[in-house]
């Protein structure tokens, strides 16, 4: 064998080396507690970037505390991705409200997701109607971590209550419309997309209703904060006696603006040129509006922005 052929086999196999030992970029998705809408939502991203953002890119889906403690999450480095609300993200970016401690979290939206939606449920006989008559009632509230107190520490000042002004069960959605169906508490709310699950089992075994907002309540909370928006849930989706009109908010994909370019380029490619597959995957993810996605409270990361601006000219 001559010396350039030697020094060739040599170069063939450095690089055959180096080529088997590059490993996958592992990134973890911050969800939420294993029973709400987060998780599975982030399980079906996480298969979509596994399939198809390329050989390079792995994610995994995390459990985490849900909304509320992603974006802190994402400050600290403990999660590559994350999901969140809105009106959260416009927080923790401007490091305000639940992220004062953490200050100013730098990041960006990758994609809008479904919307989730405050349900506010009572036994359909409960003397309970309005948002106001919550005052002294027991009323489960979701996990300590979740989304749920996000809303109402921004409901309870508009309605001149504060949290002291209900007994609150700290529990899980499911949980807390158990409690609901067996007379622990007088009403439950669930921050999810819908139909949540929690729900659901309730409503096969009682008669629920909705609770409602004053006349004009619901209009003021939403042009005090355009983070939020009417969401109307059919009467047919829970069997109420009813349509819902309750306040929602759209939830997100962030990642920090330190996670390059084109890693999030494709992973945002992955999501949207595969709607299909995830809609069938997620029953949530079918009501996702891609058009959103430019239009949340915090700016686009500058892959994602690469991507919905490729998309727009093809």
């Amino acid at each position: 064998m001559t010396v350039s052929r030697r020094l060739l086999s040599t170069l063939t196999l450095t690089l055959a080396l180096a080529a088997s030992s590059v490993q996958a970029e592992s990134l973890r998705l911050g969800t939420a507690s294993l029973g709400g809408a987060f998780y599975p939502m982030g399980q079906a991203i996480a298969n979509l970037v596994n399939e198809h953002a390329g050989n390079d890119i792995s994610m995994v889906p995390i459990v985490t505390g849900g909304s509320v403690a992603n974006p802190n999450l994402l400050g600290r480095g403990d999660v590559e991705l994350a999901l969140t609300n809105n009106n959260l993200a416009k927080l923790a970016l401007a490091g305000e409200g639940p992220y004062m401690a953490a200050g100013p979290i730098e990041m960006g939206a990758v994609a809008a997701l479904h919307p989730s939606v405050l349900h506010m449920m009572v036994l359909a006989d409960s003397d309970i109607h309005s948002f106001k008559d919550l005052k002294g009632k027991r009323v489960a509230v979701g996990p300590a971590g979740g989304g749920t107190l996000g809303f109402l520490n921004y409901l309870f000042p508009l309605n001149d209550m504060e949290l002291d002004d209900i007994t609150p069960s700290f529990v899980s959605y499911s949980d807390g419309f158990s409690q609901l169906t067996d007379g622990t508490v007088d009403a439950a709310m669930a921050l999810s997309g819908y139909p949540a699950g929690a729900v659901m089992q309730a409503a096969a075994g009682a008669k629920l209703r909705f609770v409602s907002f004053a006349p004009g309540d619901l209009q003021t909370a939403i042009d005090k904060n355009p983070a939020y928006m009417k969401v109307t849930i059919p009467a047919d989706v829970y069997g109420t006696q009813g349509d819902g009109e309750l306040i929602g908010v759209y939830n997100m994909l962030i990642a920090p603006t330190s996670l390059e370019a084109d890693t999030v380029e494709r992973i945002t490619a992955a999501i949207f040129e595969h709607l299909e597959e995830f809609q069938a995957e997620n029953a949530s993810a079918r009501q996702i509006d891609p058009a959103m996605s430019e239009r949340l409270a915090i700016p686009l990361h500058e892959g994602a922005k690469r991507y919905f601006e490729r998309a727009s000219h093809q």
